[in-house]
């Protein structure tokens, strides 16, 4: 049946070394070492490696994180919803199989599953998730997101009215480094048309054990090795584990097999070097359970490239330049001693009102202590520095309009320089959505493939409820995701302020729909506003006593005071 297809342990450790050999060979340095060092410059380790004495400072300006922290906001920064469609599937088409009547329509089904995707980012914490994947391929090139099916997740449903039989199980979601994910044909992009792809962990022996007797495998042959070998783990800190660990390789190995039809089920495999954790099984689903964003897309390649590769001449010029103007300066500023030994009988030191013996006569005095004068500073090296710092933000699109470093006069302008400064961006943003909606379909297909028979956690108008959901039903259906993006907080924000305050002058609204209808957190103890507002609305609205009732007042205040005393 799997005649094409390599399954034993030395079988897939070979073609996972050959993955490794070939990405090593990317670049310059290959996407391992390029990685570790992309990340140093990335977090403002960019003296790694060089022996430059105690005394002499090592300045950097990192203007890497500043160009990265912008885009990387820049594109993440606006909420995203995800809707749900059929294919081929009119939306009022009643949805019936096996004569089975009164069901909800799949536009409601497609409803309720939009909804349900909002529930479960937020019990995966899906942003969180994205932001990783976003930062691991600026600093890489490239971020993959794995989902998985864990049996063991409760769910806090139950398939009876007695509440005795839990439904266990639902999809968890994790983070794979670049140097964790090998494609079966790295020339192809789309990671829906890979022959196969091998994913490496490292994990405990007594854990691999375990899982290998919950699949009935001998776990004798299941031993702690070296990961140096193999590039597992990631980063500069991922070279060195302790010298007591106990930790394994895991390659798991996916790949597709398609029935008569020519319909696919992915099919997994893992495996050490020396022994099969989990024999074949399949996964129940259509769709690789990986979902991928590159940075820079290069032609033929199926890893992306990553941007500081490129700018780390121009941050290590920029340090460089940095430090000699920092040192030529300190230099003028407290310029070195020469003392001549014969003369000078004491130790100088920089203590103040310090007393120097000298053994001369007045001609000699002046030659026993003298400054030594550093070479003249150009000044224009500081204004290169910042010249070169300048230009690379600009040309990586980090301007000041892009980073708030102006000061615009109205909402419009915010929006006008906002919009000005993201355009360049759109390309990045368009391929963020399509990964969140790779992310949505690869969710939907477990769903509908391994849900069952149970009920959707979703969150309306009316508060949390759970509606029922029979995946069987929809399993011949082919879903589609489309990204729904919002406007991004901070801008929205602005853009709210300025029309609220725009229709508080006008007099179109009163204060009390301004307090309403202003962003949440903004203005605080907002609800306590509204209150004193009701309270002197009701004040107000009592009529002032007035005619003889008032002449009377004060008589009856007096005979008040009487009775109290």
């Amino acid at each position: 049946m799997y005649e094409n297809i390599k399954l034993t342990p030395a079988e897939i450790f070979d073609e996972y070394k050959a993955g490794v050999d070939y990405k090593s060979s990317l670049g310059d340095k290959g996407i391992y070492e390029q990685t570790k060092q992309n990340e140093r410059f990335y977090v403002g380790d960019q003296w790694y490696g060089v022996n430059a004495g105690n005394n002499r400072p090592l300045v950097r300006r990192n203007i890497i994180k500043r160009i990265g922290e912008y885009k990387l906001s820049a594109i993440g920064a606006a909420p995203v919803a995800v809707n749900y469609s059929a294919e081929g599937v009119p939306d009022a088409h009643d949805l019936k199989v096996n004569d089975m009547s009164g069901e909800p329509e799949v536009t409601d089904v497609m409803a309720q599953l939009s909804n349900y995707f909002s529930v479960t980012s937020e019990r995966l914490r899906f942003k969180g998730l994205c932001e990783q994947v976003l930062r691991n391929a600026y600093i890489s090139g490239t971020g993959f997101l794995y989902t998985y099916w864990d049996p063991k997740v409760q769910t806090g449903l139950y398939a009876d009215d007695d509440a005795t039989v839990a439904i266990k199980g639902d999809i968890k979601s994790e983070i794979l480094d670049v140097e964790n994910v090998n494609l079966g044909d790295p020339n192809c992009f789309e990671i829906q048309s890979q022959p196969f792809i091998i994913i490496s962990q490292r994990k405990t022996a007594s854990e691999v054990k375990r899982q290998a007797a919950l699949y009935k495998q001998s776990g004798d042959d299941i031993k702690p090795d070296d990961a140096s070998a193999l590039n597992i783990n990631s980063g500069d800190r991922g070279d060195a584990e302790p010298e007591d660990s106990t930790r394994v390789t895991v390659l798991t190995k996916f790949f597709k097999e398609y029935d008569a039809n020519g319909n696919a089920k992915i099919m997994g495999i893992a495996v050490t070097e020396n022994a099969v954790v989990r024999p074949i099984w399949c996964l129940g689903i259509g769709l690789y359970p990986i979902a991928k964003f590159c940075w820079e897309r290069r032609r033929s390649s199926g890893y992306g490239d990553s941007e500081i590769t490129y700018l780390i001449p121009n941050q290590i010029a920029i340090n460089r330049a940095l430090t000699a103007a920092v040192w030529a300066t300190m230099n003028a500023g407290m310029p070195k001693v020469l003392v001549n030994g014969d003369l000078v009988g004491s130790r100088i030191t920089n203590d103040p009102g310090q007393i120097v013996t000298v053994n001369a006569g007045e001609g000699d005095v002046r030659s026993a202590v003298q400054y030594l004068q550093p070479p003249s500073f150009a000044e224009q090296f500081e204004a290169l520095v910042n010249d070169m710092a300048g230009n690379t933000m600009a040309d990586s699109g980090a301007n000041d309009a892009a980073l708030g470093d102006i000061r615009p006069d109205n909402a419009a302008a915010i929006i006008q320089v906002r919009e000005a400064a993201l355009q360049p961006m759109q390309m990045y943003q368009n391929r963020y959505y399509d990964f969140v909606e790779d992310v949505a379909r690869i969710w939907a297909d477990f769903w509908i493939n391994l849900y069952g028979d149970r009920s959707l956690k979703v969150k309306g108008e009316d508060g949390v409820q759970y509606v029922p959901f029979n995946a069987d039903r929809y399993k011949k259906l082919v879903i589609n995701a489309k990204v729904d993006v919002g406007a991004s907080a901070l801008w929205s924000e602005s853009v709210v302020i300025s029309a609220l305050d725009g229709l508080l002058k006008a007099g179109m609204i009163t204060f009390k729909q301004y307090l309403e209808r202003m962003p949440k957190g903004l203005i605080p103890n907002t609800d306590g506003l509204l209150k004193d507002i009701e309270q002197q609305k009701v004040k107000s609205s009592v009529p002032p006593a007035v005619g003889k009732l008032g002449a009377e007042l004060p008589e009856a205040e007096s005979a008040v005071s009487e009775v109290v005393e």
